[in-house]
């Protein structure tokens, strides 16, 4: 019989048990990653818990606590899914997507100088943070569908068109969040294929762009961002020039991270423990880490990024389909984004623009939305080891 061909499943083999909790053909790798940097996240917020974070010492680890656990189950949730149904569900979830960042206009509170998030009742949520995962499975789902309509220079166009629209209203509500988006839309064009020439066309003019918002508008008195955004934007290019106000986080993180050396400073890290770095346990949570850790420290967290980095690329190659490349194209680039301003602004080489530190920084939008990422890469990664296994008889 044809079926005879089929591989069987070995007895005695335990696939069982995995199936039953939900963790067959997980990529363990990757799930060490992601729970190595949430451990590292609660014990950096455990010791540099002082005097100046408001609050009981150890709030924002047991909340941080909770966020992860809520995230982790989300993750083990949306790995048993495949991956491809979202594919299907592309225009509801882009419409959810812009649906729930309009909301915020009509509905959002006030927080760090923006107004991003919604008060629910147990817990303010950022729609925007759960919508860097939306857009990435509805864009990636639009290339698909549009693959072979139009011309490539349509394509292009459409393509940037479905990602500048989110990208641009959330701009109006979080400055770093929208660069997110663009570096999100960018890389999934890439991956798509897009000439370069097309890419190297749609760079001209973004930095015409920034150049009109930045220098062109404001000085004609029509300011489009905020003044805090520009003096962030600015300050960094010489932040040694403004100490007591747009260039004193950067100063002071810079002099935390200095100080810490090869191993770190302990107790003895007075920049985070006593709050002269503001936000240290969000925005500059990684200074905190080079401080009281050291080199040591801070390589061993940027490990555990680049481990989660190359098993999100792997996924590229080992996908079932196009749609599943594309997808982890677009989680990947967000994520490293994200480390890569996050950690530049701690160093001084890179604006402040209030962007995270994925699985580091506190917060329970961002902590929930980043495994849900990676809840879908591990869904990537069950179906791939399924096609190659082919189906299971009895």
């Amino acid at each position: 019989m044809e079926s005879s061909r089929l591989p069987r499943r070995e007895p005695n083999s335990g696939f069982g048990l995995l199936e039953k909790v939900g963790l067959a053909g997980m990529d363990g790798w990757l799930a060490f990653s992601a729970l190595g940097l949430l451990a590292c996240s609660l014990f950096t917020l455990y010791e540099a818990s002082g005097t100046s974070i408001a609050g009981a010492p150890q709030e924002y680890v047991q909340r941080q606590a909770l966020y992860g656990l809520v995230g982790i189950i989300g993750m083990i949730a949306v790995s048993r899914i495949d991956y491809s149904r979202f594919r299907e569900l592309r225009v509801g979830i882009y419409t959810f997507l812009c649906a729930s960042i309009f909301a915020v206009f009509a509905f959002g509170v006030a927080a760090r100088g923006s107004t991003n998030q919604l008060e629910l009742p147990f817990f303010t949520f950022q729609p925007a943070e759960l919508g860097k995962l939306l857009l990435i499975i509805a864009l990636a789902g639009f290339v698909i569908d549009g693959a072979r309509r139009g011309s490539e220079i349509q394509r292009t166009i459409r393509i940037l068109c479905l990602g500048l629209l989110p990208t641009g209203l959330v701009l109006l509500q979080d400055l770093g969040t929208s660069l997110v988006f663009a570096a999100i839309t960018i890389a999934i064009m890439v991956a798509a294929g897009v000439r370069w020439s097309h890419l190297a066309a749609i760079g001209a003019v973004l930095a015409v762009f920034v150049a009109v918002v930045l220098v062109a508008l404001p000085a004609a008195g029509m300011p489009v961002l905020k003044e805090y955004q520009q003096e962030r934007l600015t300050s960094f290019l010489s932040p040694s020039s403004d100490i007591g106000d747009a260039g004193y986080q950067q100063n002071q993180a810079k002099v935390g991270i200095g100080a810490g050396g090869t191993t770190g400073r302990g107790d003895q890290a007075t920049q985070s423990r006593f709050g002269f770095v503001p936000e240290r346990h969000t925005d500059f949570i990684f200074a905190v880490v080079a401080e009281r850790y050291g080199f040591v420290g801070a390589a061993l967290v940027l490990s555990l990024f680049a481990l989660l980095f190359w098993r999100a690329l792997r996924l590229m190659t080992l996908s079932k389909n196009f749609y599943g490349t594309l997808v982890a194209a677009g989680i990947a680039a967000a994520i490293i984004f994200q480390v890569f301003v996050n950690v530049g602004m701690n160093l001084g080489i890179m604006p402040i623009t209030g962007i995270p530190l994925p699985l580091m920084s506190y917060g329970g939008s961002a902590i929930i939305s980043t495994f849900l990422m990676i809840g879908v890469l591990q869904s990537i990664h069950i179906e791939s080891r399924a096609a190659e296994r082919g189906p299971w008889i009895d």
